[in-house]
């Protein structure tokens, strides 16, 4: 790996590149779904190829083989530098990189225990377990999902950057799914579109206990179906879980991303409401609201050692008691305002140019636990585990539904109401948070699923969050009874 992308750079500087870099990546995915008591996919998928990124007349070029001959390797390598020289007769402004220290390094994944050595029957016998567990009632659906990825990559660059990284993922989730001839409801665990994933070995599945949720899960499915819609008006909201990871990432994580606000990712539900004058005077939400990007953090879906351009896993502050503090970069972004990366250039695979991503999106958590922002909640509606989400392309207004809704009254909640909803506009939502749960439920979810780009490029990203309370939000449906 280490040598042929050394030779991939010097292929594109002997043809004409002023700066080059290449990633040598293999990659291997096996996902295991077993439905209504049957295996349904029992699938491993493998992949390995170079991808060459190039400045050549100032501008950039980017192409990529699955082919890892040296004489195929040789001409992605000039294509790029072909691509960049086409690209150069149409650029305004030359590129220009903030500067990164050249890194020399090897870093393998650390794990408990390694996917690889736990048996297809193995996992298929938990599946099917939780699979018993949950048609034990009247479901129309009961299925679950395990999925493991190991990726090998090797970055090189005409700075002297040589860096070897391995890195592991593990998940794994259940779902029931309730139907008659009405609605349907869905309640998953530990979080909904797929479950929870880390970058941890097999030990993650079994400290979530599959099992032992899933008669819980498919009997609150089922009590769905007749409990009360949410009721519609304005009332105090707790978002718990995956719930609050995902709107933390739709209005938090995607408008940071310097790219979409510089204006160069706009067809792709880009663009940014984060303009450069609101750096350091917006008041993106209350005193309660301090978010970090961090790829540091063990175990995060959006962790790692370095990112694609060779660029240090960083943590950065994004809002600090509630003021906008800091965005996403790479290094030409970075370059733009006088400043240097903070590591957030990645891709999807070898096939793709990097891209500035989301690492962990992370919201610190508070004082008070779950518990006591109930307790201290007169009226309101706590939501959990995600069912819909829908934002603008600025990523100011948002309608999100979820699978249960507990209502709570006096401090205590009720009972559940099915079909939950709320919507807001990004800076009133979050300026109205008056309270985040302390450590002790503090959970780095992991969102498996972010796309962007065109070509699309999905990317495995994070989310740290414990529950949140946010006051007099619109929820349920206007004209709703």
């Amino acid at each position: 790996m280490q040598s042929l992308a050394e030779f991939a750079v010097r292929a594109a500087v002997a043809a004409g590149a002023s700066y080059a870099d290449a990633r040598f990546v293999s990659r291997r995915d096996d996902t295991l779904r077993v439905k209504n008591g049957s295996p349904e996919t029992v699938v491993a998928q493998s992949t390995q190829g170079v991808g060459v990124r190039v400045i050549a007349d100032g501008a950039w070029g980017f192409a990529a083989t699955g082919d890892t001959e040296e004489t195929e390797v040789r001409l992605a390598a000039r294509h790029a530098v072909e691509l960049a020289r086409a690209a150069a007769t149409t650029t305004k402004e030359p590129v220009r990189l903030a500067e990164v220290q050249p890194v020399v390094d090897e870093v393998r994944a650390q794990v408990e225990m390694d996917p690889a050595d736990v048996p297809l029957e193995d996992r298929l016998a938990l599946l099917l377990e939780c699979d018993r567990e949950m048609r034990k009632q009247d479901l129309a659906v009961a299925q679950g999902r395990i999925f493991t990825r190991r990726q090998e990559q090797h970055f090189a660059s005409s700075e002297g950057a040589s860096i070897y990284e391995e890195r592991i993922e593990t998940g794994a989730g259940i779902e029931a799914l309730a139907a008659d001839a009405d609605q349907t409801q869905r309640r998953s665990y530990p979080a909904s579109h797929g479950g929870q994933v880390m970058t941890r070995g097999y030990e993650l599945v079994e400290e979530l206990h599959l099992a032992d949720h899933a008669a819980e899960i498919a009997e609150e499915a089922m009590r769905l179906l007749e409990a009360p819609i949410c009721p519609s008006g304005e009332m105090d909201l707790i978002l718990a879980g995956g719930q609050l990871a995902l709107q933390l990432h739709e209005s938090c994580g995607h408008p940071i991303e310097l790219d979409r606000v510089l204006g160069t990712e706009a067809s792709y539900a880009g663009t940014s409401f984060l303009v450069l004058d609101k750096l350091g005077k917006l008041r993106y939400g209350s005193e309660h609201v301090n978010i970090t990007a961090d790829a540091t953090l063990p175990g995060g879906l959006g962790s790692f050692a370095y990112d694609d351009e060779g660029v240090p896993a960083q943590r950065a502050d994004i809002v600090k008691d509630g003021l906008f503090v800091g965005y996403l970069s790479s290094r030409e972004t970075a370059a733009t305002l006088g400043m240097t990366s903070n590591g957030a250039m990645r891709a999807d695979g070898w096939r793709r140019l990097p891209i500035i991503r989301m690492t962990n999106i992370n919201l610190k958590p508070g004082e008070q636990t779950l518990e006591q922002i109930i307790a201290s909640t007169e009226r309101g509606i706590l939501m959990a585990e995600n069912r819909s989400w829908s934002i603008d392309d600025r990523r100011l207004n948002f309608q999100f539904g979820a699978e249960v809704g507990r209502l709570i009254e006096d401090g205590e909640i009720v009972g559940i109401v099915r079909n939950p909803t709320y919507t807001g506009i990004t800076p009133k939502f979050w300026n109205s948070c008056d309270a985040v749960a302390s450590a002790d439920s503090w959970v780095i979810w992991g969102v498996p699923n972010c796309g962007k780009g065109e070509p699309g490029q999905t990317a495995h990203v994070g989310h740290g969050v414990s529950a949140a309370r946010f006051r007099n939000v619109r929820v349920g449906v206007l004209g709703d009874e």
